[in-house]
């Protein structure tokens, strides 16, 4: 089969290949913690407006290709009233078909061939193809348990910064369920404002803080001088597979988003922004519930962890649960060892950056039934840990 040259020395999606594959495993009924989808039902108000759309004339045809008006206001409206943040609807807002689109797009649209882009190690693993596909640099910007997974920029070379234009961050954390502050968000806005490097914040946990409220980076003093944010629908609506999300901040990036998204998409469904529209202004008090159930199951999960003295890192926010492997196992050994004597099947750490050798990510998007089973099984491995 034809294939180019470029695509060819892109690896695979890690969980392009692995979601939906039959999967071997013990005795014991699987239990699924691989994945982070969220396990609850779309809000109704939303699947009733989503029903009505669909049947209006003007969503059965070609819509304006940067979207309605109505959802780009209630984007602004929703970041006015949870972060305070003021953007403008035609410059600051781009829409995008799933937070993974844009993500992956953006290399594409503002660096240049041989440009340095740094990728959180562990970070999320699509990030790296889109900075492939760009012909740029990919280069670890190394995170550690001992400073919470947050990057100590005085540790990155002055000369891998002179050669660096954009930067990926992400939290809540995935996978490590790390969060960040708005100090460490300032702190970075001040060390980047007046440089040529630009910043991209994947906010899709934003709605999972359990200690406090997750900040947004554009709440930081001239962040929208270097910085856009991502922002998305699934995880905190239940709406995964509806497939919307959107960036918000910089011009220029936002600009150079949509000028791509014009050669490649002809406007996003209208139906699909009509039931998204309703999310953002009227499911603030859902978002409260949904935060409150994964911080309830983060609390269960994790006592039963300590109660055996299984090692992991403190979930802060976000779904995912970050779990320090056995000696003598590394990650991938380790999703084995579960799936054949636990049938309890996880992801390695390893695909999210080589600092995850030694780790597995947890889902806790799972009813509290399977979680309390899966957190039973893995109780019974304290031994391995010895």
């Amino acid at each position: 089969m034809p294939i180019s040259k470029l695509l060819s020395e892109i690896p695979d999606s890690y969980f392009g290949k692995t979601m939906g594959r039959k999967v071997v495993h013990g005795p014991l009924p699987l239990i699924n913690m691989a994945v982070g989808i969220p396990d609850g039902e779309t809000p109704k108000v939303i699947v009733d407006e989503f029903i009505n759309a669909i049947q209006k004339t003007e969503n059965q045809k070609y819509g304006a290709f940067h979207g309605k008006d109505a959802f780009k206001q209630a984007i602004v409206d929703f970041y006015k009233r949870h972060y305070d943040v003021t953007l403008d609807k035609e410059e600051e807002v781009c829409i995008l078909f799933g937070t993974k689109n844009g993500l992956v797009e953006l290399p594409l649209c503002v660096v240049e061939p041989d440009d340095y882009v740094l990728l959180p190690n562990p970070g999320y693993t699509d990030y790296l193809a889109g900075v492939l596909l760009a012909r740029a640099k990919p280069y670890s910007l190394e995170l550690t348990s001992e400073n919470h997974y947050l990057p100590i920029w005085d540790n990155v070379e002055d000369e891998i910064i002179d050669k660096t234009k954009l930067i990926y961050l992400t939290y809540p954390n995935n996978p490590t369920g790390s969060v960040a502050s708005k100090q460490f968000f300032d702190d970075t806005i001040n060390k980047f404002k007046n440089s040529q490097t630009n910043i991209v914040h994947d906010f899709a946990y934003s709605a999972f803080g359990f200690d406090k409220k997750n900040p947004s980076i554009l709440q930081s003093e001239g962040a929208k001088d270097t910085a856009i944010e991502v922002y998305s629908l699934s995880k905190g609506y239940n709406m995964s597979g509806y497939r919307v999300g959107f960036a918000v901040g910089n011009k220029e990036m936002i600009a150079a988003l949509k000028k791509y998204q014009t050669h490649t998409h002809a406007g996003m469904f209208g139906a699909l922004q009509d039931a998204s529209t309703v999310a953002l202004n009227e499911c603030d008090d859902f978002l409260i519930k949904q935060n409150e159930i994964f911080k309830n199951r983060r609390n269960k999960f994790e006592a039963s962890l300590r109660e055996a003295n299984l090692p992991f890192e403190p979930m802060k926010g976000g779904i995912f649960l970050w779990l320090q492997t056995p000696p003598n196992y590394d990650g991938e050994a380790f999703v084995e060892y579960l799936l054949k004597e636990q049938s309890i099947l996880v992801a390695p750490g390893i695909p999210f950056g080589d600092n995850g050798k030694n780790y597995v990510r947890i889902s806790l998007a799972l009813s509290d039934s399977e979680l309390s089973e899966g957190a039973s099984r893995l109780q019974e491995l304290a031994h391995l840990y010895k």
